[in-house]
């Protein structure tokens, strides 16, 4: 049976009718089956389980056999160790986490009749294959100019603005405070998406205040920001120091599980990162105002340049925080689509879609109008109000 068809049995409830328990005997009640993770970590999040008498909310991962679970090592990977439940077809063995904690499961209840699990097979296959297609795919194809050049300005803006809605909600936050407010959207881009909750929840568990006292001393600022993180210190200095700042400022660390640390290549791993981040805010006195400032954007590239982060690391940054903050700002939407005409497009499985479908992206004006057309639209089946999908119905009908 391929894991696959667990996934679709998982997510379509097809489980419902049929009594559920752990291993160990308990009564279980799936309340929510949760939210697909397509990234590294757990299979699902946010999900809603009861068992026995007592309600827990949190991640589920799903196996064949309860012993995948060593196979994949999620036994020595924190981020598997706030698991509420292992979801199997064969409970085969005990599994534990990396502190040695034993972990509930289930061997999931489901029909069983041959002949209907090949056709669930089938249809899990399909929409495994056609999942994030985009639906007009093959007029484009046929007709790549459908996507006009005058429909790409309009989503550039629209995004545009969609960001400066979420800056002006966390300016709210905080309580107006444009750097603090930009300290913590800069961060939770140094996630690069795989990583951008925690780090947002680090800028937030940081305050900005604390940092800034001891923004001379890289030292100080490294510890202050791995301690908080809630990772292994393995470095005995940093982690006396962190005990030091931890009860000067009296913080509080976020939950180390939320980082996911599997299937991340070195130079991306979240130690390395907020190392990184610590240096750009040790290297950088009144960062938000020079951003403001500057209009050059060989010298924004120098403000973000240091060892070990590319160039390409930098332009998402400036794509996704600087612009937007300098958009937010001043108010001023040439000057932000200038700036995005002169950095190199993003390079993401989203953007690949839209060049197998012949478009033209030239650079992150068009890779930010593109995937804003994708997110806002096509996922949510929005073709009546989007100009490509008017285009294509119009044209269909009968003169």
């Amino acid at each position: 049976m391929p894991e696959i068809l667990l996934h679709y049995i998982w997510e379509h409830c097809l489980w419902a009718g049929y009594a559920q328990q752990t291993t160990d005997g308990e009564k279980i009640e799936i309340l929510s089956v949760g939210e697909h993770n397509h990234d590294a970590g757990p299979d699902y999040s946010h999900a809603r389980i009861r068992i026995g008498e007592r309600e827990w909310v949190g991640n589920v991962e799903l196996h064949i056999h309860s012993s995948d679970w060593y196979k994949h090592k999620h036994h020595q990977d924190i981020a598997y160790d706030n698991i509420i439940l292992h979801v199997v077809r064969d409970a085969d063995k005990e599994v534990v986490n990396s502190c040695g904690e034993k972990i509930v499961q289930c061997a999931l209840q489901y029909p069983g009749d041959k002949d209907y699990l090949t056709g669930l097979l089938q249809e899990a296959q399909q929409m495994d294959s056609a999942q994030g297609r985009i639906g007009c795919a093959k007029q484009l194809i046929d007709d790549p100019q459908l996507l006009t050049e005058g429909w790409r300005q309009v989503l550039l803006r629209k995004r545009l603005e969609c960001k400066r809605a979420s800056i002006e909600r966390l300016l709210a936050i905080t309580k107006g405070s444009w750097e603090q407010a930009f300290y913590i959207s800069l961060a939770r881009n140094f996630g690069f998406h795989t990583n951008s909750v925690p780090f947002e929840e680090l800028a937030i568990a940081t305050p900005l205040s604390a940092l800034l006292k001891h923004r001379d001393n890289l030292f100080q600022l490294t510890a202050m920001l791995l301690g908080q993180s809630g990772l292994p210190i393995g470095d005995e200095p940093l982690k006396r120091e962190y005990a030091f700042l931890r009860t000067k400022f009296g913080l509080t660390p976020i939950d180390g599980s939320l980082w996911k640390l599997g299937r991340i290549r070195p130079q991306n791993s979240p130690e390395r990162r907020i190392r990184q981040f610590a240096t750009l805010l040790h290297r950088s006195e009144f960062l938000f105002r020079k951003v403001i400032d500057t209009t050059d954007i060989d010298q924004l590239v120098a403000l973000f340049a240091q060892d070990g982060l590319s160039r390409a690391s930098i332009d998402i940054l400036l794509i996704n925080t600087v612009i937007p903050y300098k958009f937010a700002y001043n108010s001023v939407t040439s000057n932000a689509i200038a700036m995005m005409e002169t950095i190199g497009a993003e390079d993401n499985t989203i953007v690949r879609q839209w060049r197998v479908l012949g478009q033209t992206i030239r650079n992150a004006a068009d890779s930010q109008a593109l995937l804003h057309l994708y997110q806002n639209y096509c996922q949510h089946h929005e073709c009546v109000n989007c100009e490509v999908g008017y285009r294509i119905f119009f044209t269909s009908q009968p003169s």
